[in-house]
Protein backbone atom coordinates (compact mmCIF):
# COMPACT_ATOMS: atom_id res chain seq x y z
CA UNK A 1 0.00 0.00 0.00
CA UNK A 2 1.70 3.31 -1.36
CA UNK A 3 1.00 6.30 1.40
CA UNK A 4 2.96 8.64 3.15
CA UNK A 5 5.29 8.86 6.17
CA UNK A 6 6.34 11.00 9.02
CA UNK A 7 10.33 9.74 8.69
CA UNK A 8 13.03 10.57 10.84
CA UNK A 9 16.66 10.21 8.81
CA UNK A 10 18.52 11.84 11.92
CA UNK A 11 18.04 12.56 15.24
CA UNK A 12 19.00 15.97 15.00
CA UNK A 13 17.12 17.22 11.88
CA UNK A 14 13.62 17.91 11.13
CA UNK A 15 10.87 15.17 10.43
CA UNK A 16 10.47 14.65 6.93
CA UNK A 17 7.36 13.63 4.85
CA UNK A 18 7.76 10.87 2.42
CA UNK A 19 6.34 8.01 0.00
CA UNK A 20 6.27 5.06 1.43
CA UNK A 21 5.26 1.25 0.87
CA UNK A 22 3.50 -0.57 3.63
CA UNK A 23 3.48 -4.27 3.18
CA UNK A 24 0.01 -6.25 3.14
CA UNK A 25 -1.22 -8.18 6.32
CA UNK A 26 0.33 -11.67 6.75
CA UNK A 27 -0.70 -14.13 9.23
CA UNK A 28 -1.83 -12.68 12.44
CA UNK A 29 -1.48 -8.97 11.36
CA UNK A 30 -4.21 -6.39 10.53
CA UNK A 31 -3.99 -3.40 7.94
CA UNK A 32 -5.29 0.03 9.41
CA UNK A 33 -5.28 3.03 7.66
CA UNK A 34 -4.48 5.53 9.90
CA UNK A 35 -7.03 8.42 10.27
CA UNK A 36 -4.93 10.30 13.36
CA UNK A 37 -2.11 10.03 15.19
CA UNK A 38 -0.99 11.98 18.56
CA UNK A 39 2.24 13.03 18.90
CA UNK A 40 3.63 11.96 22.44
CA UNK A 41 6.39 12.72 24.41
CA UNK A 42 8.31 9.09 23.82
CA UNK A 43 7.86 9.56 20.37
CA UNK A 44 10.21 12.49 20.50
CA UNK A 45 12.83 10.98 23.13
CA UNK A 46 12.98 7.96 20.87
CA UNK A 47 13.50 9.57 17.93
CA UNK A 48 16.91 12.04 19.40
CA UNK A 49 17.97 8.56 20.53
CA UNK A 50 17.48 6.61 17.72
CA UNK A 51 19.81 5.31 14.85
CA UNK A 52 21.18 8.17 12.79
CA UNK A 53 22.14 6.29 9.88
CA UNK A 54 18.56 4.80 8.61
CA UNK A 55 14.85 6.72 8.15
CA UNK A 56 12.61 5.58 11.44
CA UNK A 57 9.01 5.45 11.42
CA UNK A 58 7.57 6.42 14.97
CA UNK A 59 4.18 7.14 16.10
CA UNK A 60 2.45 5.05 18.83
CA UNK A 61 -1.26 6.76 19.40
CA UNK A 62 -2.67 5.82 16.19
CA UNK A 63 -6.58 5.84 15.33
CA UNK A 64 -8.38 4.56 12.19
CA UNK A 65 -10.27 2.03 10.21
CA UNK A 66 -9.46 -1.45 9.35
CA UNK A 67 -8.57 -2.05 5.76
CA UNK A 68 -7.50 -5.61 6.28
CA UNK A 69 -6.77 -8.42 7.91
CA UNK A 70 -4.27 -11.25 7.58
CA UNK A 71 -5.16 -14.90 8.47
CA UNK A 72 -5.70 -16.17 11.89
CA UNK A 73 -7.44 -12.56 13.16
CA UNK A 74 -10.28 -13.15 15.00
CA UNK A 75 -11.45 -10.48 17.22
CA UNK A 76 -10.84 -7.94 14.18
CA UNK A 77 -12.57 -6.70 11.47
CA UNK A 78 -12.55 -4.97 8.06
CA UNK A 79 -14.42 -1.63 8.60
CA UNK A 80 -13.91 -1.47 12.36
CA UNK A 81 -12.78 1.38 13.90
CA UNK A 82 -9.43 1.04 16.69
CA UNK A 83 -7.38 2.60 18.43
CA UNK A 84 -3.75 1.46 18.65
CA UNK A 85 -1.82 1.05 21.92
CA UNK A 86 1.20 -0.92 23.13
CA UNK A 87 1.60 -4.75 22.57
CA UNK A 88 1.83 -7.28 25.09
CA UNK A 89 2.04 -10.92 25.05
CA UNK A 90 -0.85 -11.86 26.82
CA UNK A 91 0.44 -14.94 28.58
CA UNK A 92 3.36 -14.10 30.79
CA UNK A 93 2.59 -13.52 34.91
CA UNK A 94 1.75 -9.94 34.52
CA UNK A 95 -0.39 -9.83 31.20
CA UNK A 96 -2.46 -12.77 33.07
CA UNK A 97 -2.98 -11.08 35.96
CA UNK A 98 -4.27 -8.19 34.40
CA UNK A 99 -0.74 -5.66 34.12
CA UNK A 100 -0.03 -5.87 30.53
CA UNK A 101 2.13 -2.78 30.53
CA UNK A 102 4.40 -4.60 32.34
CA UNK A 103 4.96 -7.40 30.49
CA UNK A 104 7.61 -9.69 30.28
CA UNK A 105 8.29 -9.17 26.55
CA UNK A 106 7.24 -5.39 26.31
CA UNK A 107 11.03 -4.19 25.33
CA UNK A 108 10.99 -6.47 22.53
CA UNK A 109 7.35 -5.97 21.32
CA UNK A 110 7.09 -2.36 21.20
CA UNK A 111 10.90 -0.96 20.81
CA UNK A 112 10.89 -1.35 16.83
CA UNK A 113 9.59 -5.02 17.28
CA UNK A 114 10.77 -7.80 14.77
CA UNK A 115 7.87 -8.89 12.64
CA UNK A 116 7.30 -12.61 12.72
CA UNK A 117 7.44 -12.84 9.13
CA UNK A 118 10.80 -12.56 6.63
CA UNK A 119 9.60 -9.76 4.56
CA UNK A 120 9.78 -5.99 5.68
CA UNK A 121 6.82 -4.32 7.16
CA UNK A 122 7.42 -0.37 5.37
CA UNK A 123 9.89 0.26 2.21
CA UNK A 124 11.13 3.65 1.33
CA UNK A 125 12.72 3.87 -1.96
CA UNK A 126 12.78 -0.09 -1.98
CA UNK A 127 14.31 -0.08 1.27
CA UNK A 128 13.41 -1.60 4.59
CA UNK A 129 13.06 1.46 7.81
CA UNK A 130 13.13 1.09 11.35
CA UNK A 131 9.46 0.62 12.14
CA UNK A 132 7.41 -1.58 14.64
CA UNK A 133 7.89 0.96 17.25
CA UNK A 134 4.68 -0.14 19.87
CA UNK A 135 3.88 -2.32 17.26
CA UNK A 136 2.50 0.34 15.08
CA UNK A 137 4.54 2.94 13.52
CA UNK A 138 1.36 4.90 12.96
CA UNK A 139 2.99 7.90 12.00
CA UNK A 140 1.72 7.05 8.08
CA UNK A 141 -1.36 7.07 6.05
CA UNK A 142 -0.95 2.72 6.77
CA UNK A 143 -0.15 1.09 9.70
CA UNK A 144 0.29 -2.78 10.39
CA UNK A 145 -0.59 -4.03 14.05
CA UNK A 146 -1.70 -6.82 16.34
CA UNK A 147 -4.51 -7.67 17.73
CA UNK A 148 -2.87 -6.85 21.01
CA UNK A 149 -2.57 -3.66 20.37
CA UNK A 150 -5.57 -2.96 18.09
CA UNK A 151 -8.35 -2.05 20.09
CA UNK A 152 -12.10 -1.65 18.69
CA UNK A 153 -14.17 1.25 19.56
CA UNK A 154 -17.31 2.69 18.69
CA UNK A 155 -17.27 4.38 14.81
CA UNK A 156 -19.28 7.43 15.99
CA UNK A 157 -15.84 8.37 18.27
CA UNK A 158 -14.10 11.21 16.80
CA UNK A 159 -10.60 9.27 15.54
CA UNK A 160 -8.47 12.85 16.11
CA UNK A 161 -10.53 12.57 19.87
CA UNK A 162 -9.43 9.32 20.08
CA UNK A 163 -6.03 8.59 19.07
CA UNK A 164 -4.51 10.21 21.85
CA UNK A 165 -5.99 7.60 24.28
CA UNK A 166 -3.68 4.84 23.22
CA UNK A 167 -0.68 6.52 25.33
CA UNK A 168 -1.14 9.33 26.68
CA UNK A 169 -4.76 9.83 28.16
CA UNK A 170 -4.74 6.71 29.22
CA UNK A 171 -1.77 6.96 31.20
CA UNK A 172 -2.75 10.23 33.01
CA UNK A 173 -6.25 8.59 33.44
CA UNK A 174 -5.27 5.19 34.74
CA UNK A 175 -2.76 7.08 37.50
CA UNK A 176 -5.81 8.01 39.17
CA UNK A 177 -8.61 6.04 38.00
CA UNK A 178 -6.52 3.19 38.34
CA UNK A 179 -3.68 3.80 40.73
CA UNK A 180 -4.97 5.72 42.74
CA UNK A 181 -8.33 5.65 42.79
CA UNK A 182 -9.72 8.58 44.98
CA UNK A 183 -12.33 8.70 46.95
CA UNK A 184 -14.94 11.40 47.21
CA UNK A 185 -13.53 14.22 49.66
CA UNK A 186 -9.52 13.34 47.74
CA UNK A 187 -7.39 16.00 47.32
CA UNK A 188 -5.29 15.15 44.06
CA UNK A 189 -2.24 17.16 43.42
CA UNK A 190 -1.09 16.77 39.32
CA UNK A 191 2.21 18.18 38.87
CA UNK A 192 2.84 19.08 34.79
CA UNK A 193 -0.06 19.77 32.89
CA UNK A 194 1.06 18.79 29.53
CA UNK A 195 -1.32 16.07 28.01
CA UNK A 196 -0.85 13.29 30.53
CA UNK A 197 -1.38 15.35 33.64
CA UNK A 198 -4.55 17.34 32.04
CA UNK A 199 -6.13 13.77 31.53
CA UNK A 200 -5.42 13.07 35.20
CA UNK A 201 -6.92 16.23 36.40
CA UNK A 202 -10.37 15.37 33.86
CA UNK A 203 -10.11 11.89 35.14
CA UNK A 204 -9.69 13.08 38.92
CA UNK A 205 -12.74 15.12 38.18
CA UNK A 206 -15.13 12.15 37.11
CA UNK A 207 -15.20 11.14 40.47
CA UNK A 208 -17.84 12.95 42.97
CA UNK A 209 -16.41 15.56 45.21
CA UNK A 210 -12.62 15.29 43.97
CA UNK A 211 -10.61 18.72 44.17
CA UNK A 212 -7.50 19.16 42.20
CA UNK A 213 -4.47 21.43 42.18
CA UNK A 214 -2.02 21.23 39.56
CA UNK A 215 1.42 22.84 39.66
CA UNK A 216 2.33 23.59 36.32
CA UNK A 217 5.18 26.11 35.07
CA UNK A 218 3.09 28.27 32.15
CA UNK A 219 0.55 30.56 32.95
CA UNK A 220 -1.83 29.46 29.82
CA UNK A 221 -1.87 25.73 31.08
CA UNK A 222 -2.61 26.87 34.22
CA UNK A 223 -5.88 28.83 33.43
CA UNK A 224 -7.10 25.91 30.72
CA UNK A 225 -6.48 23.78 33.71
CA UNK A 226 -8.85 25.93 36.14
CA UNK A 227 -11.53 25.79 32.96
CA UNK A 228 -11.05 22.32 32.97
CA UNK A 229 -11.72 21.74 36.47
CA UNK A 230 -8.98 22.44 39.15
CA UNK A 231 -9.93 23.89 42.22
CA UNK A 232 -6.30 25.61 42.28
CA UNK A 233 -3.51 25.94 39.48
CA UNK A 234 0.07 27.07 41.29
CA UNK A 235 3.05 28.56 40.05
CA UNK A 236 6.13 27.09 41.09
CA UNK A 237 8.37 30.72 40.75
CA UNK A 238 6.05 31.87 43.09
CA UNK A 239 7.71 29.95 45.90
CA UNK A 240 8.03 26.57 47.38
CA UNK A 241 4.84 24.47 46.65
CA UNK A 242 5.05 21.28 49.47
CA UNK A 243 3.83 24.34 52.11
CA UNK A 244 1.24 25.91 49.95
CA UNK A 245 0.02 22.58 49.21
CA UNK A 246 -0.28 21.40 52.79
CA UNK A 247 -1.75 24.69 53.51
CA UNK A 248 -4.98 24.42 50.86
CA UNK A 249 -5.31 21.21 52.40
CA UNK A 250 -5.49 21.06 55.35
CA UNK A 251 -2.54 18.97 55.95
CA UNK A 252 -1.34 17.80 52.67
CA UNK A 253 -2.47 15.99 49.43
CA UNK A 254 -4.45 13.14 49.95
CA UNK A 255 -2.89 11.78 46.40
CA UNK A 256 -0.70 13.03 43.79
CA UNK A 257 0.21 12.22 40.33
CA UNK A 258 4.31 13.49 38.87
CA UNK A 259 4.14 13.81 35.18
CA UNK A 260 7.38 15.64 34.73
CA UNK A 261 9.71 12.81 35.34
CA UNK A 262 12.00 15.71 37.63
CA UNK A 263 13.55 14.31 40.79
CA UNK A 264 12.93 17.58 42.66
CA UNK A 265 9.62 17.71 41.33
CA UNK A 266 8.67 14.12 42.60
CA UNK A 267 10.45 14.97 45.79
CA UNK A 268 8.35 17.87 46.32
CA UNK A 269 5.05 16.17 45.41
CA UNK A 270 6.34 13.80 48.59
CA UNK A 271 6.07 16.42 51.10
CA UNK A 272 3.19 17.45 49.90
CA UNK A 273 1.27 14.98 50.99
CA UNK A 274 -0.42 14.34 53.93
CA UNK A 275 -0.09 11.22 56.41
CA UNK A 276 -0.55 7.57 54.51
CA UNK A 277 -0.64 8.95 51.06
CA UNK A 278 0.80 7.97 48.06
CA UNK A 279 2.33 9.66 45.04
CA UNK A 280 2.55 7.87 41.39
CA UNK A 281 5.10 8.93 39.12
CA UNK A 282 4.64 8.41 35.79
CA UNK A 283 6.79 10.74 33.67
CA UNK A 284 10.16 8.97 32.15
CA UNK A 285 12.97 10.79 34.05
CA UNK A 286 16.86 10.43 35.70
CA UNK A 287 18.31 11.25 38.83
CA UNK A 288 17.37 10.19 42.31
CA UNK A 289 14.90 12.52 43.92
CA UNK A 290 15.57 14.11 47.42
CA UNK A 291 13.03 12.45 49.80
CA UNK A 292 13.55 12.49 53.44
CA UNK A 293 13.35 8.41 54.56
CA UNK A 294 11.97 9.43 57.79
CA UNK A 295 8.46 11.71 56.13
CA UNK A 296 8.41 8.05 54.62
CA UNK A 297 8.81 5.88 57.47
CA UNK A 298 7.01 8.55 59.90
CA UNK A 299 4.46 9.56 57.99
CA UNK A 300 3.54 6.26 55.88
CA UNK A 301 3.91 8.00 52.45
CA UNK A 302 4.26 5.63 49.46
CA UNK A 303 6.27 6.26 45.99
CA UNK A 304 5.05 4.15 43.14
CA UNK A 305 5.62 4.34 39.48
CA UNK A 306 2.75 3.68 36.34
CA UNK A 307 3.30 2.91 33.12
CA UNK A 308 0.67 3.50 30.95
CA UNK A 309 -2.11 3.86 33.33
CA UNK A 310 -2.04 0.38 34.61
CA UNK A 311 -5.08 -0.15 32.58
CA UNK A 312 -6.38 -2.72 30.14
CA UNK A 313 -6.42 -1.44 27.15
CA UNK A 314 -9.49 -3.24 25.46
CA UNK A 315 -11.69 -2.35 28.34
CA UNK A 316 -10.02 0.82 29.76
CA UNK A 317 -10.21 2.78 26.17
CA UNK A 318 -13.64 2.08 25.39
CA UNK A 319 -14.45 3.37 29.12
CA UNK A 320 -12.72 6.46 28.95
CA UNK A 321 -14.40 6.79 25.22
CA UNK A 322 -17.66 6.63 27.16
CA UNK A 323 -16.42 9.23 29.88
CA UNK A 324 -15.87 11.24 26.93
CA UNK A 325 -19.19 10.86 25.20
CA UNK A 326 -20.79 11.05 28.15
CA UNK A 327 -19.53 14.98 28.95
CA UNK A 328 -17.92 13.63 31.41
CA UNK A 329 -14.15 13.57 30.25
CA UNK A 330 -13.66 16.48 27.62
CA UNK A 331 -10.26 16.06 26.38
CA UNK A 332 -11.25 17.63 23.03
CA UNK A 333 -9.94 21.07 24.91
CA UNK A 334 -6.57 19.40 24.74
CA UNK A 335 -6.32 18.01 21.14
CA UNK A 336 -4.78 20.44 18.00
CA UNK A 337 -5.64 19.10 14.64
CA UNK A 338 -2.60 19.54 12.15
CA UNK A 339 -2.32 18.23 8.44
CA UNK A 340 0.54 15.03 9.26
CA UNK A 341 2.38 17.39 6.43
CA UNK A 342 2.86 20.45 8.95
CA UNK A 343 4.07 18.30 11.72
CA UNK A 344 6.97 21.20 11.92
CA UNK A 345 4.08 23.49 12.84
CA UNK A 346 2.56 21.24 15.04
CA UNK A 347 6.39 20.60 17.41
CA UNK A 348 6.94 24.43 17.71
CA UNK A 349 3.28 25.08 18.74
CA UNK A 350 3.96 21.64 21.52
CA UNK A 351 7.47 23.82 22.29
CA UNK A 352 5.37 27.12 22.56
CA UNK A 353 2.63 25.64 24.81
CA UNK A 354 0.23 26.91 22.18
CA UNK A 355 -0.80 22.87 21.31
CA UNK A 356 -1.17 20.84 24.63
CA UNK A 357 -2.09 17.82 22.59
CA UNK A 358 -0.58 18.06 18.84
CA UNK A 359 -2.19 15.15 16.66
CA UNK A 360 -1.30 14.77 12.80
CA UNK A 361 -3.98 13.95 10.46
CA UNK A 362 -4.04 12.14 7.23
Amino acid sequence: MRTTAVLSRDPAAEFSIEPVEVDEPRAGEILVRIVAAGICHTDLVTRRAGAADRPILLGHEGAGVVAAVGPDVRTVGVGDHVVLTFRHCGTCRNCASGRPAYCHSATTLNQFGRRAHSAPRVLVEGSPILDGFFGQSSFAGYALTTEDNTVVIDPAADLAVAAPFGCGFQTGAGAVLNALRPEPGAWVAVYGAGAVGMAALLAARTVPDVRVAVIETSAARRELAVELGADTALDPADGPTAPRIRELTGGGATHAVDTTGIATVLADAVAALAVGATVVAVGLGRGTPPVDISDLVLHGKAIRGCLEGDSVPGTFIPHLLDLYAAGRFPVDRLIARYPHIEVGAALADQRAGIAVKPVLTW
